[in-house]
């Protein structure tokens, strides 16, 4: 009879092949009715599995849960969900929540699923990653699984990039949305706006601003080019009141030695600055005995 070897140094598969959390590897398609196979297609009882906490959906719409719960009923389901494997007979959702959540308003008693191992970090990756590729997220929940991607997973924009296959102005553009104030935010949730309404006033800086004008949107329908147009009126605007206001306050700043220079020289001192700040002091003299007395206030 032959001895049975050490689990050890056989893999992570090896190791979980066991009653403590019942997984065995399996590349068949359909596992067995009852049993949980990882690599494999199980068909799982819905009160073993619970949700994924950290399912980036926050938000799922009644009207069309039942609408899918009633096409389950007649098709049943034709995307497994996927679970990983927290034990025996414990399962944990990584996606297909909806399904999930549709299949117990079906009044089915299992689901077929589809079993991974994976720790948290790596089922994070995993439930944000084939959740924006797959399900229906609104703009914002995209932007803030790519957030959390980047903060919890400890990914670049760049891998990032590679692993839902967007390039890095798309992701950049989704997390630029985070920044708008949290009204408008909501406004792209619901769908008052677009995104491309909503990237249109991010290049407002003014969060005051940004929400008159989200209103204003809303109020008259405004289309994305009226909204870009508006943007950069407001910007031109603000530009030259920055510059007309460094300008007043150089003025301001130097109007008393310019006057006490005017009275020692007894003649006229101007400064002239242009709106970058840049500028000259103009001090005009008549005759060679004004130059000098100008040269010996100055002390050259």
């Amino acid at each position: 009879m032959s001895q049975k070897k050490s689990a050890l140094g056989k893999g992570l598969s090896a190791l979980l092949e066991n009653a403590g959390t019942d997984i065995t590897s399996n590349s068949s398609r359909l596992a067995p009715e009852g049993t949980a196979v990882a690599g494999a297609v199980s068909n799982i009882p819905l009160e073993q599995i619970e949700t994924n906490p950290f399912q980036p959906r926050t938000h799922f719409e009644a009207q069309a849960l039942q609408e899918l719960a009633d096409s389950i009923k007649v098709h049943g389901i034709i995307q497994p969900v996927t679970v990983r494997k927290m034990g025996y007979d414990k399962y944990q959702l990584i996606s297909g929540e909806r399904r999930f959540r549709a299949s117990q308003l079906a009044g089915l008693q299992s689901v077929p699923a589809y079993v991974r191992i994976a720790n948290d970090q790596a089922m994070l990756e995993m439930a944000l990653v084939e959740n924006i590729q797959r399900e229906n997220l609104d703009s914002i929940e995209i932007a803030i699984s790519y957030k959390r991607l980047i903060d919890e997973c400890g990914l670049t924009q760049e891998q990032l990039s590679e692993k839902v296959s967007k390039q890095r102005s798309t992701i950049t553009n989704y997390l630029r949305l985070l920044k708008l104030p949290a009204e408008i935010q909501r406004g792209i949730r619901e769908k008052t706006i677009t995104m491309g309404h909503a990237r249109a006033l991010i290049n407002i800086e003014n969060p005051k601003t940004q929400i008159d004008l989200y209103k204003r949107t809303v109020t008259d329908e405004l289309s994305v080019r009226e909204i870009e147009n508006l943007a950069r009126d407001e910007k031109s605007v603000r530009h030259r009141a920055e510059h007309q206001n460094l300008r007043g306050n150089l003025h301001e700043k130097y109007a008393d030695k310019i006057k006490t220079l005017s009275k020692q020289y007894a003649g006229k001192v101007e400064l002239k600055s242009n709106e970058e700040g840049k500028g000259k002091l103009i001090i005009p003299f008549e005759n060679e005995e004004a130059l000098e007395r100008l040269l010996d206030i100055l002390d050259v």
